[in-house]
């Protein structure tokens, strides 16, 4: 078994991101099956799987309407914030919020103690899928890189919103050189 032990990060897969939704990403929901066989997986092998959700208040200078970039998404208790019906659900899954203030909350590390949970369960791997490649899922995998895990990025399980038409590959290639491994 002296197996490392690893993480599953599930990033986003939220209504509002996924076709149909406030700030959809194209094709965002094509994510869900390769995200709900790893679930599947790594919780039959008693690895951790954790979801991360953009969980944003009403008002927000992460909104256009308040200063920031984004259409108003993934506000906490609604409709849209809620994880793809899709997605498999299981008690066993640790659901992380972020974006819960005026911080535009990108990675899944940003104040929301999701370093301190993979170190107490021993973690030193984690694979990150989910929505979307060119923002949330960057930024957990640059963050996971900086405080030291092992990082694989999950190609067919993320996609990216292309705000510009190469986002997406500057985003991979950023992830590739800062150590992470592109699967």
């Amino acid at each position: 078994m002296g197996d490392k032990k690893r993480a599953l990060i599930v990033v986003d897969v939220q209504n509002d991101f996924c076709p149909g939704g406030a700030l959809a990403v194209p094709r965002g929901d094509e994510v869900i099956e390769p995200l709900n066989r790893l679930i599947d997986e790594f919780l039959a092998r008693g690895d951790l799987v954790i979801k991360t959700r953009d969980w944003h208040p009403a008002v927000t200078k992460h909104f256009a309407a308040y200063g920031g970039k984004w259409p108003v998404h993934c506000v906490q208790g609604t409709k849209g914030a809620e994880f793809h019906p899709q997605l498999r659900d299981d008690p066993r899954i640790i659901v992380v919020s972020k974006g819960m203030g005026d911080a535009d909350g990108y990675s899944g590390f940003d104040q929301t103690g999701l370093e301190r949970i993979l170190r107490e369960h021993g973690v030193e791997e984690v694979w990150i899928g989910g929505l979307a490649t060119d923002y949330c899922v960057k930024h957990t995998a640059l963050d996971a890189l900086r405080e030291g895990f092992k990082v694989r990025v999950l190609r067919d399980a993320s996609r990216a919103v292309n705000l510009d038409p190469h986002d997406e590959e500057r985003a991979i290639e950023e992830m590739r050189r800062a150590g992470a491994e592109i699967a």
